[in-house]
């Protein structure tokens, strides 16, 4: 599952910059759905990591009930935090 992948099947495009916001809530939407029926755990991480990047994951204690799922989604938070560009 490669992030552009998930990018196509969620929003139907890899560039989230000429997408509305109504596209944006709905390709979201998607995705929390289909995050909250998953069941491999792989999958899930990568599902919570988009939603992360995106700005819309679930709290940790509610999205893993595993704490070494916890600890791996608290690694990914800061290293996305060393290479996201800041907050405008």
């Amino acid at each position: 599952m490669g992030f552009d992948d998930l990018m196509r099947r969620y929003f139907g495009t890899a560039d989230l910059g000429g997408l509305s916001a109504g596209e944006l809530a709905a390709g979201s939407e998607r995705l929390a759905v289909d995050f909250g029926l998953e069941t491999d755990p792989a999958r899930r991480f990568a599902l919570w990591a988009l939603m992360y990047i995106l700005g819309s994951a679930p709290d940790l204690d509610v999205a893993f009930k595993d704490a070494g799922e916890r600890d791996a989604a608290r690694n990914f938070m800061d290293l996305y935090a060393g290479i996201a560009p800041p907050s405008q």
